[in-house]
């Protein structure tokens, strides 16, 4: 090895000084070809003309019987010097006469490789990294204590075997394939990641990077009289470094990191794909469609009767839960029993129970299902959910510290069970999810508190009333928004009609609750008799005192039959329109009047006479006004859609809100027509 790694030229000479011998290695440093020196004086050809006289002492002394030793300068065929660190030996030549022979190793090489043996033997005694030096059969020829201490075996213990013999459970013959391709290719394998457990850690998978890099001649032989190199020997392997870092530590780190980040991105990805809606039951789904199967194989919403149904006493029980939306492995439930819509009783003493009163999450055993599904009737429900699946996790629906119910997870046997992990990242889903589901409970009643009120302020059958034809509708915004707008019909003194319609600011049961005082105000006020413009002017009353931001217009017109003439007073609203019994439209220009709540009663009164066949409509601004669609242009498109108004009543009516609603309300709209009659 020393010979590889150190090139030694030798040489003889014989009693007379003749070269009689020249190895390859003194070719290589001194460039000289054997046939070309054999025969030919040495001191002339080697030795600097300073030095001549040196070297006919050392010759003399040496063939007298010493050996000498030293540094002296050779010189190259080139006519350079080379210092080299000669060993000059007696040696009897071919004749048996007293000669020399002639070891040399040029001095930088000699220094060069001092340094790199120190900086070699630095390296294996202080480096943190694993170490090794392997010989050209992968077989151990040392490695330092770092090495040692992360396999477990002492570094005695390596030294002649190979690696499969040492830390067998590291995948090894992978491993001797690279060092071989790192032998035969002369190129460095770097950063190869291999995972696997040895003595000294062998209840733990240990991650490594491995590099090989291969030790390789330097030296060359000259292929012709420049010194070319030869192939046949350039470059040639003659072992191995391996070089080990463990880390493990850095790359669960990493894993860390990585997996943070996948929570987080599916955390935002729950949060844009969750709560899209206000309906319930759509939000339900959303919440299962974003778990299945990202996160699970099945997933279902459950909620509490006593939270769906606050105000049914059949529904009280605590312990009766829902399933209100539901995703399976198979296109349909494997059982009636998990279909949505079903209801099911929290067996006493079980995890349902105790995750309904505590609100913590929990995972299921097998032991959990025959509690949940008794009797013979789930007996097969029992063997396929203890035979697919392999764990199960419920969480609570937790929202503002009310438990709404829970969402049960489960994944196949085929699949890795849950992992603390995945335990954080479903119980964070579930319970922002919580808060939609919460959202829309809560605005799902209050639509129905809502609608109940509206539909029980508002008419659904117009009375009959001397010399008037009448017909209305309410559509609110959607089917899920409510609003304040209204109309109403009464029977005044004298066979004399009032007409009301208005529209409170804003949405929702408290627009809806304003609009029912309004109501209630008017149909009080109207048996009093008073004039259209004095029960604009209570109304405002009644406005100023539900709030500062309450705010509401109105129109209020009283029809008299003996005159076939409408009083009409507006707080705000927009002119109703008319047709003539000739068919033109127009619309009534007289005082606009302030909205209710404003406390400027400023309102005027406007007298129409409207002769038999003729018509009155009033509206809100629901059915003119949209977002791509100003007030004039829906007044342009309300008389058009008036133009043909002779036909009845009801079939003009519907005829209007056609034309006029082509695609879905923006806001809620009321509508009335009152047509004289002869």
């Amino acid at each position: 090895m020393l010979r590889e790694l150190l090139p030694i030229a030798l040489w003889r000479e014989d009693a007379e000084g003749r070269i009689v011998e020249w190895s390859l290695a003194a070719q290589d440093l001194l460039g000289h070809r054997p046939e070309h020196v054999l025969g030919l004086p040495a001191t002339p050809l080697l030795v600097p003309d300073a030095n001549r006289e040196l070297a006919d002492r050392l010759t003399r002394r040496v063939q007298a019987g010493e050996t000498m030793v030293g540094t002296l300068p050779v010189r190259h065929r080139d006519g350079h010097t080379v210092p080299m660190e000669m060993w000059i030996v007696p040696a009897a030549d071919p004749t048996g006469r007293p000669g020399a022979m002639l070891i040399a190793v040029e001095t930088s090489e000699v220094l060069r490789m001092r340094e790199n043996l120190a900086a070699m033997e630095s390296l294996f005694t202080q480096s943190p990294i694993g170490l090794a030096l392997l010989g050209p059969d992968l077989r151990f020829l040392r490695v330092n204590d770092a090495l040692a201490r992360m396999n477990g075996v002492s570094a005695a213990a390596h030294v002649g075997r190979r690696l499969t013999e040492v830390v067998p459970g590291v995948n090894t013959s992978a491993l001797e394939g690279l060092m071989r391709q790192a032998l035969d290719s002369r190129t460095a394998v770097v950063d190869a990641r291999r995972v696997g457990r040895t003595p000294a850690d062998p209840d733990r998978d240990r991650i490594w990077s491995i590099s090989y890099a291969p030790l390789l001649d330097r030296g060359t032989r000259p292929g012709s009289a420049d010194g070319a190199a030869d192939p046949a020997r350039t470059g040639r392997p003659l072992g191995l470094i391996a070089s080990l870092v463990d880390i493990t530590e850095s790359q669960e780190a990493h894993i860390e990191v990585e997996r943070a980040r996948h929570r987080f991105a599916l955390l935002a990805e729950a949060g844009a794909r969750i709560g899209t809606t206000l309906d319930l039951r759509q939000t339900a789904q959303e919440v299962v469609d974003f778990l299945v199967p990202q996160l699970c194989d099945s997933a279902d919403v459950q909620m509490l009767e006593a939270v769906l149904e606050p105000d049914d006493p059949a529904a009280s029980s605590r312990g009766v839960l829902r399933r209100i939306a539901a995703v399976f492995p198979e296109p349909a439930p494997p059982s009636p029993l998990l279909g949505p819509g079903q209801t099911f009783q929290l067996p006493a003493g079980s995890a349902y129970e105790r995750l309904v009163l505590d609100g913590r999450p929990t995972f299921l055993t097998d032991a959990d299902i025959p509690v949940l599904f008794p009797g013979k009737a789930a007996e097969s429900l029992r063997d396929y959910l203890s035979t697919r699946f392999g764990s199960a996790r419920t969480v609570p629906l937790v929202a503002r510290g009310q438990v709404l119910g829970a969402v049960t997870v489960t994944r196949l046997r085929t699949r890795e069970p849950f992992d603390d992990q995945d335990a954080v990242l479903i119980d964070e889903v579930v319970a922002r999810a919580a808060l939609n589901i919460d959202n829309a409970r809560l605005y799902t009643t209050q639509r129905a508190a809502a609608l109940a009120l509206q539909r029980s302020l508002t008419n659904s059958a117009l009375p009959a009333v001397t010399g008037l034809e009448l017909t209305g509708r309410y559509l609110p915004a959607s089917a899920h928004d409510v609003g304040g707008d209204w109309f109403d019909v009464i029977e005044l003194p004298g066979d004399r009609t009032a007409l009301v319609i208005g529209d409170v600011m804003g949405h929702g049961i408290h627009a809806a609750a304003v609009m029912g005082q309004l109501r209630t105000a008017v149909r009080t006020l109207a048996r009093r008799d008073i004039p259209p413009a004095e029960m604009l002017r209570s109304l405002d009353a009644v406005v100023a005192d539900l709030g500062e931001d309450t705010m509401a217009t109105c129109l209020y017109a009283v029809h008299s039959p003996a005159t076939d003439t409408w009083t009409i007073a507006r707080a705000g609203h927009l002119p109703p329109a008319v047709v003539a019994p000739d068919g033109a439209v127009s619309f009534l220009q007289g005082p606009p009047g302030t909205p209710l709540g404003t406390g400027a009663h400023d309102f005027g009164t406007e007298e129409l006479p409207l002769p038999p066949g003729g018509l009155l409509v009033l509206y809100t601004d629901g059915l003119i006004e949209a977002r791509d669609r100003d007030l004039d242009e829906g007044m342009r498109k309300l008389a058009l859609a008036l133009g043909r108004a002779d036909g009845p009543l009801d079939e003009v009516c519907d005829g209007v809100l056609a034309r006029l609603l082509v695609d879905p309300a923006q806001d809620d709209v009321a509508l009335v027509l009152a047509r004289t009659t002869s």
